[in-house]
């Protein structure tokens, strides 16, 4: 990657805030830091010991958890430092560009993910007695492979257009984390043109796994209604529930952030607390509290840790 940049660090500003609230607000996001690790933690270690947990809808699952225990890791601690910082926390130039690709990466790979799992769902409802032949240990692997690595590619683009400019002071980024919308309104050129690529980039992806997504439930819904017991229904749309509610609070804030006309830095920085520090969170808590199997296996490893202790 060509660098000719003037600037070797750059000073994240971090959430527009009053002073009086750093305190409060470092405890508030600092708990809820610690709650999505332990939370997403718990939810792979409860999958990989339980062999009854072993299907392809955990499986992916896990994936999940990992992806969201590294995409709070990523953003989270550094929005920490900005906060006991009122100057600004200040981050070095390959930070940076580490900080964007492992947050694009993460979550471009968390968007396709969300597709994967889709059509896992629309296979187990519309072909259940294909499902296991269909979705084999092999074609799981696969499809979770494809993911993670389309993700990389997709996140290299980003990075590559954003840092191949030179970059001129101030050096002030008007975000708590390295994103590509903030960081190219510091670039000494034209960036009209490499602006483009990335909407263009992250529409299709966006839109492309969305469209994806809708045309899987399209189909669940229209399995759905042809059960004939309302306990059938219900029990096949409880399967689906979680996921909807997460594709919802993951798809609709990076939407309104890098796929509509114009930008305006405060209201994005605010929205972007809720898909890089609350999202993470929901993994746990709707898959924990939504899910009967999880729920048991949680409550059977909780048993056991206190018979050992007493």
């Amino acid at each position: 990657m060509t660098n000719i940049s003037l600037v070797t660090t750059f000073i994240l500003t971090g959430l527009p805030h009053a002073p009086e609230l750093d305190t409060l607000l470092f405890g508030i996001f600092l708990v809820i830091y610690v709650l999505t690790v332990v939370g997403n933690l718990l939810i792979l270690l409860v999958i990989i010991v339980n062999p009854h947990l072993h299907s392809p809808m955990y499986y992916f699952l896990t994936n999940l958890s990992f992806i969201d225990m590294w995409f709070s890791t990523v953003t989270v601690p550094k929005m920490l430092m900005t906060l006991v910082s009122p100057e600004g926390s200040p981050i070095s130039f390959p930070s940076c560009v580490a900080q964007l690709y492992s947050f694009h990466f993460l979550g471009s790979t968390e968007c396709f993910l969300y597709t994967v799992m889709a059509y896992d769902r629309f296979l187990a409802i519309s072909y259940p007695l294909r499902y296991a032949s269909i979705m084999s240990g092999r074609t799981c692997a696969t499809l979770a492979t494809t993911t993670w690595h389309s993700g990389s590619l997709h996140s290299a683009v980003q990075t590559t257009l954003t840092f191949r400019l030179p970059f001129c002071r101030p050096n002030q980024i008007q975000h708590y984390i390295c994103d590509a919308p903030p960081i190219l309104k510091l670039a000494c050129a034209d960036t009209s043109t490499v602006e483009m690529v990335i909407f263009v980039n992250i529409g299709v992806v966006a839109s492309g796994c969305f469209l994806l997504i809708v045309l899987s439930y399209v189909s669940i819904v229209h399995s759905i209604l042809k059960i004939r017991t309302s306990e059938g229904r219900w029990r096949a749309f409880q399967t689906c529930a979680s996921h909807c509610t997460v594709v919802l609070c993951v798809f609709g804030p990076g939407v309104f952030i890098y796929l509509r006309p114009g930008s305006k830095e405060v209201v994005d920085r605010i929205v972007a607390v809720f898909y890089t520090v609350m999202t993470p969170l929901l993994n746990p808590v709707v898959y924990t509290l939504r899910n009967k199997e999880v729920k048991k296996a949680l409550l059977k490893h909780k048993d056991k840790v206190v018979y050992l202790q007493s």
